[in-house]
């Protein structure tokens, strides 16, 4: 059996220059410098958020780990 080749309407061309596709994509609104810094900082203060939860379950955990350990240790 011999594979059969579909012929592509972009042989030969970057999809760059073809005409655009209607997409669900929003369009690219460029931001001012002011705006990164902003966004930036609001992504960095929702990680620290997020890594003080996770510390903050660590160190219940260890709690109970320790809590534990004195159990077994008292005679």
């Amino acid at each position: 059996m011999v594979a059969q080749k579909h012929a592509e309407p972009s042989a030969g061309k970057p999809s760059s220059l073809l005409p655009a596709q209607k997409s669900a994509r929003k369009p690219w609104i460029k931001k001012t410098p002011v705006e990164v810094v902003l966004d930036q900082a609001a992504k960095l203060r929702s990680q620290i958020e997020e890594r003080e939860r996770e510390l903050t379950d660590l160190h219940k955990q260890l709690q109970k780990f320790e809590e534990a350990r004195k159990i077994f240790e008292s005679p």
